[in-house]
């Protein structure tokens, strides 16, 4: 899949300069099919992004309940990485379609993770919460998926059913 899309943008960048060195078109025209190729390549990368079933490296939502995860510990060959599959609580409830995350690998956040995992298996249900570290600097803001995150992860409430 990634393969294909990579062809695909390689394959419409040559046009793209084929048509913009060689052809006679006024400069408005090759100026148009430049903010035209410039906009369909943000679109796309927003379509990729959004593929269901892998991972992506956006910050996690301010509230979910912990359904998975899976830790690649750090070695030479890679920096390592952490997934979690969460689903998103919002006004209360679970949204309605889970999202696995990508997330940079530490230690802290790595036996959080394994003691979370350990009590669901128990059957006990975790909630995690997610809050922005301060302090972002220089153009960190333009990289998706580069906001650092305190996460927490809790025994999920139990929920009160109402009296007879």
């Amino acid at each position: 899949m990634t393969l294909a899309v990579v062809l695909s943008f390689s394959v419409l960048l040559l046009l793209c300069a084929l048509a913009l060195l060689q052809s006679r078109w006024p400069a408005w025209l090759k100026a148009l099919l430049v903010t035209g190729v410039a906009v369909f390549y943000f679109y796309a990368d927003e379509a990729v992004h959004q593929l269901s079933g892998w991972p992506t490296p956006d910050a996690l939502p301010e509230r979910f309940a912990l359904l998975a995860a899976v830790i690649e510990e750090p070695s030479n060959k890679s920096a390592g990485a952490l997934y979690v599959w969460v689903n998103a609580i919002e006004n209360g409830k679970p949204s309605a379609q889970p999202r696995a995350y990508k997330l940079p690998y530490t230690k802290d956040l790595h036996s959080l993770l394994n003691e979370g995992m350990k009590k669901a298996r128990q059957g006990v249900s975790q909630m995690g919460t997610a809050t922005p570290k301060a302090g972002k600097r220089g153009l960190a803001w333009l990289r998706p998926g580069s906001d650092e995150q305190e996460v927490k992860i809790r025994d999920m409430p139990v929920p009160q059913l109402p009296e007879k």
